[in-house]
């Protein structure tokens, strides 16, 4: 009887095999000791097969990464005009949680891997960056016409973000044990009660002034001079650290 019927599935695609095999030297070798040409050995390829993979050493450490990016960008594409904004970039984020929780292994691998190697850090912070971009930017269309439209989707987008990999690291930490979604549906939860809103209530009408009112400050004078009164005028849109400083220097701290 040939063969052929059942060889395919029991080898594992290209692109599978050269992340086994990579991650395989990683572990015995370490990263920086492993090449591309030790990589193909090890799985049997050439290295035009390799890089028709991926782009460089760094790609075959976040495989998966580009994927999920799409899902995310389709998920939230796809997304009800009457959805609520926050729970729905919520949503989106479990998508990334998803993906870690498929292959807890090789995603505690990683994780322990990235932490060893600055350059691997680096480039996860641009993976994140991305995700928290493609956030941001369904957050912007949904906020559109709000005076702080921006900045609120911003906000929102990076405490998404932050919440989601607060809980997936201590997951990672624990080398993927216990109920992953659990623990991030507890830190969204966090950032749904802080921004949700619900989505039969209208947004506030936009502001009719043609620039941001000022911000008054009262406060009381310093400690050698208890009676006297500062009063600090500052425009509502000024970055939170132009605010601080300004009170600081007012009070002669600065």
């Amino acid at each position: 009887m040939s063969s052929s019927s059942t060889a395919p599935s029991e080898k594992p695609p290209m692109r599978d095999a050269l992340v086994a095999a990579a991650f395989q030297l990683f572990l015995e070798r370490g990263y920086e000791q492993t090449t591309v040409d030790d990589i193909v050995a090890l799985a049997g390829v050439g290295r035009r097969s390799f890089f028709r993979y991926f782009p460089s050493k760094e790609d075959v450490v976040f495989p998966d990464h580009e994927g999920c990016l799409a899902d995310m960008t389709a998920f939230l594409a796809a997304s009800e005009p009457g959805a609520e904004p926050v729970r729905r970039v919520c949503d989106a984020a479990r998508l990334v949680l998803r993906m870690y929780a498929e292959n807890p292994t090789f995603s505690v691998q990683r994780y322990r891997l990235t932490k060893k190697v600055p350059g691997l850090r680096a480039y996860e912070l641009s993976v994140v960056w991305r995700y928290e971009r493609a956030l941001a930017e369904y957050l912007r269309g949904r906020y559109a016409g709000r005076p702080d439209g921006t900045l609120r989707a911003d906000v929102v987008a990076a405490a998404v973000v932050a919440a989601h990999n607060n809980a997936l690291r201590s997951w990672l930490r624990s080398d993927g044990q216990g109920d992953a979604g659990a623990t991030v549906d507890h830190a969204l939860g966090y950032v749904q009660s802080a921004f949700g809103t619900d989505p039969a209530t209208p947004s506030p009408a936009p502001s009719p002034s043609p620039s941001p009112a000022p911000v008054v400050l009262f406060g009381g004078g310093p400690a050698e001079h208890p009676d006297d009164v500062v009063v600090l005028v500052s425009r509502r849109d000024a970055p939170l650290w132009r605010v601080v400083q300004e009170v600081e220097t007012a009070f002669g701290r600065a």
